[in-house]
């Protein structure tokens, strides 16, 4: 029996006939791009996030893009990223034409580490974008602390966070514009691209609607200079069908988690992912830390265990910013995670049967 990294056929053989519904609903409607569906998703998911708008676009990328330009972010500005993530959240600073300022996370932790982030502020930064990495938040206090301080905004990237919770409060039920991806590996994935800006801020809100849509409220009248980033109606559909199910998914990814950090606990050279006691992570991802990161990988490929890394290259190091001039040895952090990390599979779907196979594997690996 091989066990899948991620299984996506399940939650979609699970929801079968509601897809299915969604399907005919949308084909008899002849409404396919900002229609009944896309308005009843938007509603829905700023509710269950707790805030007040959620806008609707076509990736997570674009609502990170978007929610910086809505934000007045530009060319000359500059926004502190975590030198550790995926390439999307800087690539949606460079969109803007603002630059991304690099800072590492903590000795103990994968997210960006509010003590550094103090000296890295400049008489040019305008925003700090804190990823909620692996579906773990970031310790937002601090860095909202020092954002006050300096006069900063504070736009979170949540792509991996669908449902996390920060202090008892859901992500995206803050003061702060939060983005959230709906890539089909996600937590809450459609069946393609997706994405949505979440926000209490109406300005905020309605421009973001402007710029996914031509900078068009109504039909040939241009406002603004936007562009098209629209989620279509099946998408929206399909992420209506699988939200009420997202809580439930939830708490079996915690449940496989805690299988996890039980099973593997003490192995020598293995170090488990850390969970901060204000925290409530979604588990999007469950990674771990060993040395000898290709080896272990290579021992559960023949074991039949797909595993991923995220990620193998820093941001820095890639050529899309050879530019920034950052060397190697320049944020040693995240060089050391990106040839550390290790992701074991993970979901909503995975039997007890397949945790086991995973963890008689990785033992096997480690300790022979």
């Amino acid at each position: 029996m091989n066990v899948p990294f991620y299984d996506l056929r399940a939650a979609h053989a699970e929801l079968r006939d509601r897809l299915d519904d969604v399907h005919r609903r949308v084909m008899d409607s002849g409404c396919f791009l900002l229609g009944p569906e896309t308005e009843a998703f938007e509603d829905e998911f700023a509710a269950y996030c707790g805030a007040r708008h959620c806008v609707t676009v076509s990736t997570g990328l674009d609502a990170l893009t978007l929610a910086l330009t809505a934000a007045g972010i530009g060319p000359g500005d500059e926004v502190i990223v975590p030198s550790h993530t995926f390439i999307a959240t800087w690539l949606s600073v460079s969109a803007t034409g603002a630059r991304p300022v690099p800072v590492e996370p903590g000795p103990t932790d994968v997210n960006l580490d509010p003590a550094r982030i103090e000296a890295a502020v400049t008489a040019r930064t305008r925003a700090i974008l804190p990823v909620h990495l692996y579906g773990h938040p970031a310790d937002l206090e601090p860095i909202e602390d020092i954002a006050t301080r300096h006069g900063l905004l504070v736009i979170e990237d949540a792509a991996q966070a669908h449902g996390a919770r920060h202090r008892g409060r859901r992500v995206g039920g803050g003061a702060n514009t939060v983005a959230f991806s709906f890539y089909p590996g996600k937590n809450l994935g459609a069946t393609g691209d997706g994405g949505a800006v979440v926000t209490s801020d109406a300005q905020l809100a309605e421009r973001v609607r402007l710029l996914r849509n031509y900078g068009s409220a109504v039909k040939y009248q241009h406002d603004i200079r936007g562009g098209n980033h629209r989620l279509d109606e099946y998408r929206a559909g399909v992420l209506r069908a699988k939200l009420p199910e997202l809580d439930a998914w939830n708490a079996r990814r915690a449940v496989v988690a805690g299988r996890y950090l039980r099973d593997l606990d003490g192995i020598d050279g293995l170090e488990l992912p850390a969970v901060a006691s204000w925290a409530d992570p979604v588990w999007h991802l469950f990674v771990v830390r060993v040395a000898d990161r290709d080896t272990l990988r290579k021992a559960l490929t023949a074991d039949g265990i797909e595993t991923g890394v995220h990620y193998p290259v820093p941001v820095h190091r890639t050529g899309a910013y050879a530019d920034l001039g950052l060397p190697a040895g320049s944020l040693p952090r995240a060089e050391a995670l990106s040839q550390q990390v290790l992701s074991l599979p993970m979901g909503p779907h995975l039997s007890d049967t397949q945790i086991d196979r995973v963890v008689t594997g990785v033992r096997a690996a480690l300790m022979a």
